[in-house]
Order: structure tokens, then sequence, then C-alpha cells
């Protein structure tokens, strides 16, 4: 993945530039991927080799894992069982309040005097934490990373014209597979390998799917492999 992490690196120095000299102080770059594409992995990266060009970090990766529903949400909900099943599907996320967060982001990419909050993912209470994220005025480039950015459905399919750059990290579904499995093992979800397998293709998989084929077009694809 070396040169997925060069070549996008690049593209972000180059589209800071640009922007930067045009007036923009603040970029805005969407990631998203099916579950098990690596997205968060190449989303370090990335910012790791953008802050490592700087005297002073500028860069950071805004995760969407804080716009969970929280349980108790899910505990009013009629299909309650279900919803706990399929959390992580795109009808267990406040898109809400994602799109506002984006519009918020979005602004801010011409004036960015404001401290923007945004809410963290506790996973030993899985739940989300209002306001566990800070974007500080500082910020020059943020990485928006989650699984649904460029859903083709209302409200997501709004995001894309209000950021500056879309990436999109495929995977194949059997690489997915086993990296969701050895995650959910890790994270003590699931005690058995079968267990954590037949988690990963009765949730995460099926995301995948509606993911892939409710795609709204990015400006780059890129395809993960193992290291």
């Amino acid at each position: 993945m070396e040169p997925v992490y060069s070549s996008l690196t690049d593209r972000t120095l180059e589209l800071t530039k640009e922007l930067g000299d045009a007036g923009q102080p603040r970029i805005v770059v969407v990631l998203a991927g099916p579950p098990g594409s690596g997205k968060s992995t190449i989303a370090a990266k990335v910012v790791q080799r953008l802050n490592a060009t700087a005297t002073a970090p500028f860069a950071a990766v805004l995760p969407m894992d804080g716009f969970h529903l929280s349980r108790s949400t899910l505990d009013a909900l009629p299909n309650k069982a279900e919803a706990y099943a399929r959390r992580g599907a795109a009808w267990t996320f406040d898109d809400a309040g994602v799109l506002k967060l984006v519009h918020a982001l979005s602004k801010s990419r011409f004036t960015p005097s404001d401290i923007i909050l945004a809410p963290s993912f506790d996973h030993a209470l899985k739940d989300p934490v209002d306001g566990g994220i800070r974007i500080t005025p500082d910020v020059k480039f943020i990485l928006l990373e989650g699984n649904y950015l460029l859903l083709d459905e209302e409200p997501w399919n709004q995001i894309k014209a209000l950021v500056d750059d879309t990436w999109f990290v495929d995977v194949d579904p059997d690489l997915a597979r086993n990296r969701i499995a050895k995650r959910h093992m890790k994270a003590g979800i699931e005690t058995t390998w079968e267990a954590a397998v037949n988690r990963a293709e009765g949730n995460d998989l099926l995301n995948g799917v509606d993911i892939r084929n409710k795609l709204v077009q990015p400006a780059v694809i890129i395809h993960s492999v193992e290291e």
C-alpha cells in the first residue's frame, strides 16, 4: 500500500496549495469504503505523512464512529433486536447529525475561526461520546473517514458537494471477511473463529455490498491489499 499512501499525500499537498492560493485555508476530504477495507489505516498513514511535511501538525482524521445511534436509542426502536444485530448498517447511524457536521466543516473551509465539536465512540461503553473530538482552527486538512460518506441515498448523497475531494477504498470480500473476523476476536466480541466469521458475514459484509451497489462516484478509487 506504500504507493497509495504516497499518491494520496502528494494529491493532498497539491490540492492544499491550489485551494490555498485561491484563498481557501482549510481542506475537507472524504474517505469512504466498506468494512474491512483498511480506511482507518490509510487515513492514519496519509495524515501522519502530511504532518511530517510541516513544522506543526495541520492535518487530522475525523472518523464517523461517533454517529452510531446510542444503545438507548436502539432500545427504543420497534425492531430493537434487529437494530443490535445490524448495528453498523447505514440505518443505525445518525445520518442527520453527520450531515450537520459536514455542513459546518464545509462552511469552515473559508473561515476556520471556531472550534467544531464532533462525537467520538467509546468502545468500552459501546456508545458515542458527545463532543469527544475537537477540530481547532489550526487544523487545515480534515480527512472524514467512514463507511457511508459516499452512499447514494438521502441524506448521505449530499456530502460530496460539500467537500473538496472524495476517495473510495475497496477490498476483496474474502480479505475483508478475514480482517473483520480477526477484529471481532481481538475485541472480544466473539470467542471462536467460526462465530467471528458468521458475525462478519451476517452484518459487515452485507453492509459492504450495500456500499458498493449504492456508490456516489468518487474522484479516487483505491484497492486495498494485504501488506
